[in-house]
């Protein structure tokens, strides 16, 4: 990867490949059972020794709840950036920081 992946991207690449809204259960008790093997990896330091050997990983399992959740996400039809871009205006009026949500990057 190049550094530039987007989370619009990574939408559109996971509803291409993944796209059945009739699984959404599925989807949702896939997503609980990868965030149970992330605890797992968490829990026994797992850590990617290198960027191809990731086999579970934290990094592996990161990923998996990652793309779960963008597939979810895809059946509602909810654009995780616009969500990421309002949830930040939101609190920041709540938790003031120094750093600022900037849209775009």
């Amino acid at each position: 990867m190049d550094g530039k992946t987007t989370i619009k991207y990574l939408q559109t690449y996971i509803k291409e490949k993944d796209y059945h809204p009739e699984l959404l259960k599925d989807y949702f008790l896939k997503l609980s059972e990868e965030v149970g093997e992330l605890s797992r990896a968490m829990r026994k330091g797992s850590k990617a020794q290198n960027s191809t050997d990731i086999l579970g990983t934290v990094d592996e399992e990161l990923w998996d709840v990652i793309y779960y959740a963008l597939a979810i996400a895809n059946i509602y039809d909810i654009d995780i950036e616009q969500v990421a871009k309002v949830k930040s205006e939101m609190n920041e009026s709540r938790y003031s920081s120094k750093v600022k949500f900037e849209e775009g990057r």
